[in-house]
């Protein structure tokens, strides 16, 4: 039975890595299933870097499945909201997710794997363990890319015991120097000249629903603050048209320094009172100074579901 897997929407490295990871191993295991990693949306500059770096073809970006199939598996993400536009009308036979649940119900039972680790493929490797299925270098090299992308190597405080494990049991396995090869695949991700703004507000984004209303916060990586606000005026104007056009009530962005680890966030949108709340600060021209934070899962989203 062919099933398509698939990350969420605007796809960072491990939506895509672990896509292509999960789909491998379902086809390892089960013989009578054809899983197909796809995409939703196209890689961002740092996953190029790391399909380039690997020499792997990015998945074909889909945005829709029940035309081509019945069922589907969901990797890095649960929330309607994120994922494709028909979720409703296919089977979720499977999740792998290290975020919240939310907005999610299925009709059928599912195998459903969730743990509070920094990373999907550091869940989808110890599936891969479990299971006793050998991971071919050249995808050795995806996951622990995307375990690096996600705790801004080791910096973030999602960060667990369990995914610095990952790393360094993988790193040997794809033969690569993770502490070079990590900085290297980040500093790819920041370079930011070549895109528009609306690709910079696209990139990385995720809405949620919190109190009845529309967040999306999207994160941009960069190792130079400046550089990103000295487009602030057009940084604004595309937030403000695109919130305008599907819905969001409350635009958050996070620009995050990837060397000292402290973000810059700009807020468009309404209630900017809970912003403030959440972070017990005051906003000033709709901007504040967040030191430490450079996580949206764990830093952002739930202080501000607190306000709300």
């Amino acid at each position: 039975m062919k099933e398509l897997v698939f990350g969420h929407k605007s796809p960072d490295t491990d939506a895509i890595v672990a896509a292509k990871a999960f789909a491998y191993l379902q086809n390892q295991l089960d013989s009578d299933i054809d899983a197909e990693a796809v995409a939703l949306g196209t890689p961002n500059e740092e996953t190029k870097f790391v399909l380039a770096h690997f020499a792997t073809e990015a998945p074909r970006v889909v945005t829709e499945a029940s035309k081509e199939v019945d069922a589907v598996m969901l990797v890095d993400h649960n929330e309607a909201q994120q994922s494709i536009a028909d979720i409703k009308d296919v089977t979720v036979t499977h999740v792998v997710d290290h975020h919240r649940i939310a907005n999610f119900e299925t009709a059928a039972p599912l195998y459903y794997y969730a743990e509070p680790v920094g990373c999907t493929s550091t869940i989808i490797l110890k599936l891969f363990k479990q299971n006793n299925v050998k991971i071919p270098a050249k995808l050795a090299g995806l996951m622990l890319s995307a375990i690096i992308s996600d705790t801004l190597l080791f910096k973030s405080p999602t960060t667990t015991p369990a995914d610095e494990a990952a790393v360094k049991e993988l790193a040997k396995i794809a033969d690569v120097d993770y502490e070079t090869y990590g900085l290297e695949m980040l500093k790819a991700g920041t370079n930011l000249g070549s895109k528009s703004e609306k690709e910079l507000i696209d990139a990385d984004a995720k809405s949620f629903e919190m109190g009845g209303k529309t967040v999306r916060i999207d994160q941009i990586n960069t190792v130079d603050l400046t550089e990103v606000f000295a487009r602030e005026a057009a940084l604004r104007s595309a937030i403000e048209e695109e919130s305008k056009a599907e819905g969001y009530d409350l635009f958050l962005l996070m620009v995050t320094n990837i060397l000292n680890s402290d973000t810059r966030l700009l807020v468009v949108g309404e209630p900017k009172d809970v912003v403030e709340n959440a972070f017990a600060v005051k906003l000033v021209d709709d901007k504040v100074d967040l030191p430490g934070v450079v996580s949206r899962k764990k830093q952002v989203v739930p202080p501000l579901e607190k306000a709300f």
